[in-house]
Formats: C-alpha cells, structure tokens, sequence
C-alpha cells in the first residue's frame, strides 16, 4: 500500500486548540481543506481527472485519490476506466461503478501544508467577521460612536473600532458638516454583509429614532420607563417634535425631559447642533393632542372626526403663520406626529367659512 500524501497530526492539533479557544469547528474546518486540496491538486497539476481529498479526523492523515468509472467503453480516460482494467485491481467492481486508486503526486505535501493554512486564516477571518456581524446586529436601534474616516456629498465613512460605519446623504442631517477625524454619533440602523462578506453598519443622524434615544440617554426617567416616548416627527436639522407620556399623575413628563432651565433637553439640542425640540404630553382625547402638537401656537378649537382621522383646528388670527410653521413645518410635523390629518384655519377664516355655508344652505332652501 501506498504511503499516505500527508501526515498532519500538528494541524489536527491545532485545530482542537482553535476550537477550544475560539469555537471553531475542527470538523469544519476539515471539510473545507478537503475542498480546497481538491482545487489545489487540478489548478497546480494541470488535471482534468475527479479527485477526492480524504483527511483523519484523528490523525490528520490525508490521502488523495483518483475517480474513475467503470464503464464498458472508454470515451474519457481522465475520468473512466473500462470494466476489464477495474476488475484487476478490484474483482468486485462492475460497469456503473467508480474504482478509488491513491495518489500520491511529488511536492504536493507542500501544496497541502500551504492550502491549509489558507483554508484556516480565511476561516478565521470568517468566523471573525460573523462575531463582529453578530455583535452589530444586536446593537440595532442603538447610538454609537465612531470617527470619520471619509466625508463627501455622497457617503460618511465611520471607525466603529471592530469594523466601519457608512452614512448614505438620506441618513445624514442637511445642515451638518462632516470632516474628517470629528468625532460623531450615529444611530444603528441596519447591519449589513458588504464586500467580500464583511459587515457594514449603516448609520443614521435624521431618522427619528435617533432623537428617541438621545433622549433615553440624557434623562433617567425615559430609560427606565417611568416616561414613555409615544411618538417622535421630525424634519431633521430644523425641528423635532416629541410626544412624551407619564402613567403616575405625580410626574410631569414634559419639565422632566426639558429640565431645570432646560439643561436636559439642551444637551441633545447640542448634539443635534442646534435642531429646535418640541416636547410635547401624549393625550388620549385627541383633540387634546392635536392641540398640544402645534404649539408653540395657541389653539382655540379642535374639531374631530374619527372615522376619518381628520381634526379642524381653529386658532387666533395671530396664530395662524405660526401654527403653519415655516414651509408648513409646524403644521406637517404634527400631522406626523398625532398620525391625523390636520386642517388650520384662522378664527377669521373659519367665521368667513361658516358664514359661506350658511348662505348655500339658505341659498338651497330656497
């Protein structure tokens, strides 16, 4: 009998050590120089046959062997073999069959020792790479820091340490500029397996949840659950608008999130650079909460029907620019933020209106 191609009894041993200290499976990792070792014996001897690479589990003795089929004419030689040659070697072969014969090709335990060791530091790095993946993933929705490594119109780059950041323009904050090595925030907002299979965390600075969790930073009462966060609305670099709710009648969640002389929602106004915050309390009577939505603006009324998710607000000729916002802002974002379809309309305007249908009811009935 032919000597074995390779006898590996350090790499079995240093794949046990490998996966007793990082988990890795010998058997796996096996199987994969197995694969690899195949590849290797056609790419180097130039061979078109079918071979099997067969390692010991124990012993890390490995053998190569030739395939051939058995068949009844010839028509590949790499490949098959006719019945009458097969049955020399073994009797007890037949046509549809396929006769193992080892191999055993000069230098090609140097071949193996090198394949190997590719097969483990690309493993290795594999294994690496789906811990930091793993480790990201289960930081969705939460804040991190980073330095920029890049910035340009189209992509902020971060160092996360373990592996990059990326900001795409729609998840970074129009008013902000971003240069290289400033030190930044971001929110986690996917995980994703970029190049090569290395993981990419894509991170937000304008997506609501941002401020959310800003918030839960700075005031105790949010993260452990005393004051609930029941809506956030946002138009990212200019005005945030937070719905905030407390069960205990004792607790006041606004002047709890805003702060003595507003300290605590000015530390995320600073991280926002700047970005105005409305902190506004949650109301199940909605037209309590729409109310409370549009301010700064004052409001008079609040008509609401249900069935349509639509409220009619009435405020005071001076308030109606303000109600609006800029732009619309105002208005917009407490549409956002109440999920209800708002209409405003001055005290001025709503009389002139009522007065006009008056005159078509009138108009009818006659």
């Amino acid at each position: 009998m032919k000597e074995p191609a390779i006898d590996n009894k350090e790499l079995i041993l240093a794949l046990e050590e490998l996966e007793k200290e990082k988990g890795m499976n010998k058997d796996y990792i096996l199987d994969a120089i197995e694969t690899a070792l195949v590849t290797a014996y056609k790419r180097n001897f130039n061979s078109l046959e079918n071979v099997k690479v067969v390692m010991d589990r124990k012993t890390g003795v490995t053998h190569l062997y030739s395939l051939k089929e058995v068949v009844k004419e010839v028509e590949n030689p790499e490949t098959q073999i006719t019945e009458e040659e097969a049955i020399k070697i073994n009797p007890d072969l037949k046509i549809g069959d396929t006769l193992d014969t080892e191999i055993v090709p000069r230098n090609f335990g140097r071949i193996a020792a090198q394949t190997a060791k590719q097969v483990i530091i690309q493993k290795l790095r594999e294994m690496e790479r789906e811990l930091v993946y793993n480790e990201f993933n289960d930081r969705k929705g939460e804040i991190v820091s980073g330095i920029i490594q890049k910035a340009d119109k189209n992509i902020v780059v971060m160092d996360l340490g373990k592996l990059e950041g990326v900001m795409p323009t729609k998840e970074q904050i129009p008013t902000e500029k971003y240069r290289v090595n400033d030190k930044i925030k971001g929110y986690v907002l996917d995980v994703e397996k970029g190049q090569k299979g290395a993981p990419q965390v894509i991170v937000s600075r304008s997506h609501p949840d941002f401020v959310r969790k800003l918030l839960e930073f700075e005031i105790p009462e949010i993260y452990e659950g005393v004051i609930e966060i029941k809506s956030v609305s946002r138009d990212p670099g200019y005005r945030s608008k937070v719905a905030v709710y407390s069960p205990d009648p004792n607790i006041d969640p606004v002047g709890s999130c805003v702060g003595q002389k507003g300290v605590r929602i000015q530390n995320v106004i600073n991280e926002l650079n700047g970005e105005k915050i409305d902190v506004i309390e949650w109301n199940e009577d909605p037209s309590i909460y729409i109310a409370a939505s549009l301010l700064p603006a004052q409001v008079l009324a609040v008509d609401v029907k249900k069935e349509e998710n639509f409220a009619q607000v009435i405020v005071p000729d001076n308030q109606l620019s303000l109600a609006i916002g800029k732009s619309g802002q105002n208005a917009r974002l407490a549409a956002k933020l109440t999920n209800w379809k708002i209409d405003i309309k001055s005290e001025t305007q709503f009389r002139k209106m009522l007065m006009e249908n008056q005159e078509n009811e009138e108009g009818k009935a006659e």
